[in-house]
């Protein structure tokens, strides 16, 4: 058997981020032979892996790829066992991997065909083998959730702090300030739809019987009482939609002016929570 020195175990560890331990172990296992030893170390992680893949994965964040010069913007949701692993710069980097690539690569409509393409970050390894180095290193179980690409400029915006959500933004023309300040916004806001056109019709009777019982008990009569609500529904998609809401720089404009004072269109917008599907 070839003696195994400390200073090949050192590098080992440098290039995989295991523990000393386990870099000896799979030198000892490979005969000294440092390709070997990874491909070791990659199959035991998967081993060890497999039999945690049921675990929750409650926590993550959201990777983007924006940028009102790009031609196609994308959203990705990475998840994760804890919140420290959540803020870990490689996690960071996978998950904005992951955008980059959906944005940038061929079309795809599953995690899995996501996953088989190349790292932007890692040459020569796939998202995939990036992944599960990362969660061989960390021990942590990692899942893709929802993707989203859209093509043409987008601004995008992400939010770790409290509650962890993302948001990505189909505009024509502005700047990437504006549609950044935009994208806050609504992180912020949570709009309900982009146009009052586009609000679910469910969600608009709704608060047009609650409108109405309210008038109702108000002694209002009755004959009266539907002009009122829909005077009083203009109240509610000012709250909801999001270019009627006052925006949050400056409440005396709504997001829609703001838009228009810096030449900007917003064409639609995507808007995740994680844990809120």
């Amino acid at each position: 058997m070839a003696e195994i020195s400390a200073a090949v175990v050192k590098q080992l560890r440098e290039e995989t981020g295991l523990p000393l331990m386990d870099c000896k172990k799979a030198l000892t296992e490979s005969n000294g032979d440092k390709d070997a030893a990874i491909r070791w170390l990659r199959e035991r992680g998967a081993k060890v892996m497999g039999g945690r893949l049921n675990r929750e994965t409650a926590f993550g964040r959201f990777g983007i790829y924006s940028g009102l010069d790009r031609a196609s913007g994308a959203i990705v949701e990475l998840k994760c066992e804890s919140d420290p692993v959540a803020k870990n710069d490689e996690f960071v980097q996978l998950a904005n991997d992951l955008a980059q690539q959906l944005a940038t690569g061929p079309a795809v409509t599953t995690a899995d065909e996501l996953l088989a393409q190349p790292s932007p970050s890692k040459p020569g390894k796939t998202l995939a083998e990036q992944r599960d180095e990362l969660m061989n290193k960390i021990r942590e179980v990692f899942n893709v959730g929802r993707f989203a690409r859209v093509d043409g400029p987008c601004g995008g915006y992400s939010h770790n702090s409290g509650t962890v959500s993302g948001v990505l933004l189909s505009v024509t023309g502005g700047n990437e300030a504006a549609a950044k300040d935009v994208c806050m916004h609504i992180a912020a806001m949570r709009p309900l739809a982009l146009t009052r056109a586009e609000v679910p019709a469910d969600e608009v009777e709704r608060e047009r019987q609650i409108l109405r019982e309210q008038a109702l008990k108000e002694g209002k009569p009755a004959s009266i009482v539907d002009k009122m609500v829909e005077g009083r529904l203009q109240n509610f998609f000012s709250e909801k939609v999001l270019l009627d809401q006052a925006f949050v720089k400056e409440q005396k404009i709504t997001v829609g002016k703001y838009a228009e004072d810096h030449g900007m269109k917003v064409n639609k917008y995507i808007h995740w929570e994680l844990g809120r599907e």
